[in-house]
């Protein structure tokens, strides 16, 4: 392929990279702010000690699961969000909102019952690994008195959720990105409050970053819902839709067939990441502090690329919605190669500077050089990531959910779990060198991701099926 073929092929023109980041930005910055201001949280934290920083880590990775339910159910009517959109039928945006209302409430009240239930049993699975019993027996009340509290945060989440994600499938990301860092700052300040005690509070340690977090998600979810309903001629999905929440059965089922194969696997794929730190644990207590901190700063380099998958899935949706097939597949193609460049770039970044991160924390040098060790390979495997990242979001643009879900979560159970479970029992190697196969495993993902997305079956318009069917 000469040179003037490649860039046609890959590379877009001035015009489509301004469009390509007029909504891929605001979610970089809105996912940047938000991932800077958790490496802030972290830092405070592990500034009680390392037992604090432990516990509360795990009780996040649970939740984390609870966030990717609601993502999942929320992002399988997405789908038909975008497409409506781009259609420019306002009353199946409509209908998609309130489907996602009624779902993710019925999920939180499910989530939170279990909470309540099986905290300490899930809590207790990462503390079978080396390491005093004395510390374990910190770590886990720390992390109980943090979920006890986050319970009351996973109420606003859903709402939260249903009208961010309605907002930026229609293209609206500033707003969700405006309300995050408004969030932010109140979590932020709250923190500083209530961990050290500032100003006269009291000082409350890590069950103060929980209340602060607490109030940071009811005012994200009020900003959105004043803001939407302020706006009712820019966002006319809002408009009667609290006078009824009746959908007919077949747009239920429509919905459902694509948000049930995506939710479950939200849902299983973030098992799969709380399982491979459980795997991880088993080795070390160490490495549940040195995956969170890793883990931290991870994400404030992956702003970039995580931003692009979601602007794949969005604007990719959004030309199918208009019948456009061939087009979808040249701006996703275009949008991909876009992707990996930045996940090799803030990759390489992030190699250059893994061995400053850990400094910052309050922990042991053996805690410190484990974290070192798995920024590295983080950043390593940073371009492949970007490229499954962005497949992922391709395939799913077009409504093929359940191919996602085998090229995702069950990629994650038959792989990358199986491995780091042997890895863990069956051998010594240490952490890093399981984390070192385990992310080496997504240069497979890649290649099936790569084989999928080039077959085209996911570039179709669903949200014609409808009349199609009915004709």
């Amino acid at each position: 392929m000469n040179q003037s073929k490649f860039k046609s092929k890959f590379i877009g023109d001035r015009q489509f990279y301004r469009g390509v980041l007029t909504i891929a930005l605001p979610i970089m910055i809105q996912n940047g702010v938000s991932n800077f201001v958790s490496l802030l949280d972290n830092l405070m934290i592990g500034q009680l000690n390392e037992n604090a920083l432990s516990g509360v880590s795990i009780a996040n990775q649970l939740i984390f699961v609870f966030y990717l339910v609601i993502f999942g159910a929320s992002a399988g009517a997405g789908i038909f969000t975008a497409q409506y959109y781009g259609k420019g039928d306002h009353e199946g945006v409509r209908d998609t909102f309130r489907f996602k209302l009624v779902m993710n409430f019925f999920l939180t009240s499910v989530c939170i019952v279990i909470f309540m239930l099986f905290s300490e049993s899930l809590i207790s699975l990462f503390l079978k690994g080396e390491g005093k019993p004395e510390n374990a027996a910190a770590i886990l009340e720390y992390g109980m008195e943090y979920m006890s509290i986050m319970l009351f945060g996973l109420v606003p989440v859903g709402v939260t959720q249903a009208y961010a994600g309605t907002l930026r499938d229609t293209g609206c990301t500033k707003v969700p990105m405006v309300a995050s860092i408004i969030a932010i700052f109140v979590n932020l300040v709250g923190n500083a409050l209530l961990i050290y005690g500032l100003l006269g509070f009291p000082a409350l340690g890590a069950a103060g970053a929980a209340i602060a977090t607490v109030i940071s998600r009811f005012v994200e979810m009020g900003v959105l819902v004043i803001y939407t309903q302020k706006k009712k001629d820019r966002h006319p999905f809002i408009q009667g839709a609290f006078r009824h929440f009746s959908l007919s059965w077949s747009q239920i089922r429509r919905f459902l067939l694509k948000s049930l194969p995506l939710m479950a696997n939200e849902t299983l794929w973030s098992l799969s990441v709380t399982t491979l730190n459980q795997c991880y644990s088993y080795r070390s207590l160490d490495s549940v502090a040195a995956m969170n901190i890793a883990n931290t700063v991870w994400g404030l380099f992956a702003v970039a690329f995580l931003a692009m998958g979601e602007a794949v899935g969005i604007i990719t949706g959004q030309i199918l919605g208009k019948g456009e097939i061939e087009r979808a597949k040249d701006t996703s193609r275009k949008m991909r190669a876009f992707t990996v460049f930045l996940g090799a770039s803030f990759g390489l970044l992030l190699l250059c500077t893994a061995p400053f991160y850990p400094l910052l924390y309050n922990a042991s040098d053996e805690i410190r050089k484990m974290a070192t060790g798995i920024i590295i390979v983080f950043g390593l495997a940073m371009p492949i990531g970007a490229y499954t990242h962005s497949s992922y979001f391709t395939i799913r643009s077009g409504g093929n959910t359940l191919i996602t879900f085998v090229f995702d979560s069950c990629f994650a159970w038959a792989v990358a779990v199986p491995t780091a479970y042997y890895l863990s029992r069956h051998t010594g190697m240490g952490v890093i060198g399981m984390v070192c196969v385990v992310q080496g495993l997504e240069a497979l993902k890649g290649v099936i991701g790569a084989c999928l997305v080039l077959s085209g079956i996911w570039a179709r318009n669903i949200v014609n099926e409808k009349k199609t069917s009915q004709a």
